[in-house]
């Protein structure tokens, strides 16, 4: 049996449980199941996203996301084994979006054309239905929490060379009912394991990298592709 896994966290490379540092911007810690989020363009802070809101769900797929990478997705912490991607949905990218939404309970959106009120009325009443949440790469109409990243800057440059080591970034949080008021959290986006981790205190130089790659060596596995 596996070390448990909280509700707002993953396991570690070590067997034990990290805690995301999302869950500080997010109402209770957490997305609401059959709700949407944004994550304002920035590609680490929706795979990071992703991976917390996957924890112990059945599965995840990724619909109009061609260059979502797979190294990427899986050092983030998704389980690629559960992942299924559609690059190309086509033009009716809402019939096959309401589709996914009804069988996957996390889906991230890439830019797939205009959501008008029509096409966004139907897929939250298809996330109201299913429970699913729906994780938009750039911004999405009706969504509950809009994230996005304010301000990033890269740890381990030094006099134009170096080794990165992570991106320590001010994450901004803020939409409806519980997330009206906006929530802001530092943390390293992505540490050097490519997870979202905490930042420690305000004298954080840096990531941990002792541990660094032993967990993205454990989670080798194959991915879904689907059309």
């Amino acid at each position: 049996m596996g070390a448990p896994v909280m509700k707002d966290g993953r396991e570690s490379g070590t067997g034990e449980t990290t805690r995301s540092p999302l869950g500080a911007v997010l109402p209770e810690g957490r997305l609401r199941a059959g709700t949407a989020a944004s994550a304002g363009g920035d590609m680490p802070l929706l795979l990071a996203l992703a991976a917390q809101t996957s924890q112990g769900a059945a599965g995840w797929a990724a619909v109009g996301l061609p260059q979502l990478g797979v190294l990427a997705a899986e050092s983030a912490g998704l389980d690629l084994a559960r992942g299924m991607r559609i690059d190309e949905p086509g033009q009716r990218w809402g019939q096959v979006l309401a589709t996914v939404l009804e069988a996957v309970p996390v889906v991230l959106v890439g830019s797939l054309g205009p959501v008008n009120d029509q096409v966004a009325r139907r897929l939250a009443a298809v996330m109201r239905r299913s429970g699913s949440i729906l994780l938009a790469a750039d911004q999405w109409r009706g969504a509950e929490v809009r994230l996005r990243v304010t301000s990033a800057s890269w740890d381990g440059v030094g006099q134009g060379h170096g080794l990165l080591r992570g991106r320590r970034v001010t994450v901004a949080a803020a939409g409806r009912g519980a997330a009206t008021a906006a929530r802001y959290a530092e943390m390293w986006l992505p540490g050097p394991e490519g997870l979202a981790t905490p930042v420690h205190g305000q004298h954080d130089h840096g990531p941990d990298t002792d541990a660094a790659g032993t967990a993205v060596a454990q989670r080798r596995t194959a991915m879904h592709l689907v059309g």
